[in-house]
């Protein structure tokens, strides 16, 4: 028990250092616990700690560890979801961080019994590597994805490159605050967009001052 919460201690820490950096409030700043390697027990030891969400990136994964712990926690899918696997998890997800594509919109829009929430993955740096749309392409889909009355889309996502260099990191976290601003001033209807999913076990201090309000921790809080 003891090690999972000292490792919160030490994020949350952290994240109030990069608070007041940042003239935020730790309120603010939703932790999620990625559990995709974690087993069940030490999963367990993460909600008996205090962590009110958990994040899995696997249908198979998800679905085994939803089966222990069901409604104890907010539940977070953060990989990439395969359309037709969309059934299975749908309406036990609290939130979905990878919406990626019009064909997953419209699955959603005919699987879920009530509406989701979503964040669209975005893809800021440009990486080959990297899921997601390009800056320029989020607009338009979000104007595409408006006739799906079951997704909602809350917010969006990106992955900073794996890199030493804070600046460029910081620069990938800022683009999508300032495309996050700019939806958000629409005030569509299915799209409030208010949320921010960024910043990782290595770079989510600099993600916090930034503006992040969803951090996507791992290694640091569970383990390798």
């Amino acid at each position: 028990m003891m090690e999972v919460a000292a490792n919160l201690a030490v994020i949350q820490e952290k994240i109030g250092q990069a608070c007041k950096n940042s003239g935020r409030k730790p309120s603010e700043i939703n932790v999620i616990g990625v559990t995709k390697y974690a087993t069940i027990e030490r999963t367990e030891e993460a909600v008996e700690a205090g962590v009110k969400n958990l994040g899995e990136n696997r249908n198979e994964g998800f679905l085994e560890k939803y089966h222990h712990i069901a409604d104890k926690v907010t539940w977070h899918f953060i990989g990439t979801l395969q359309s037709r696997k969309v059934k299975d998890i749908i309406d036990k997800i609290d939130m979905l961080h990878a919406l990626d594509r019009a064909s997953l919109a419209k699955e959603i829009n005919k699987r879920a019994s009530a509406p989701v929430d979503c964040f669209i993955q975005v893809n800021v740096s440009g990486e080959a590597s990297k899921h997601g749309l390009s800056v320029e392409e989020v607009i338009p889909f979000i104007e595409e994805i408006e006739k799906y009355e079951k997704v909602h889309v809350v917010g969006l996502m990106t992955m900073a490159p794996h890199i030493e260099d804070k600046e460029e990191i910081r620069k990938v976290f800022r683009d999508l605050a300032l495309l996050r601003d700019r939806i958000k001033a629409k005030k569509l209807h299915h799209a409030p967009c208010e949320f921010l999913s960024m910043g990782m076990s290595n770079d989510y201090e600099v993600a916090i001052e930034e503006g992040a309000t969803h951090i996507r921790i791992g290694s640091q809080l569970v383990g390798e």
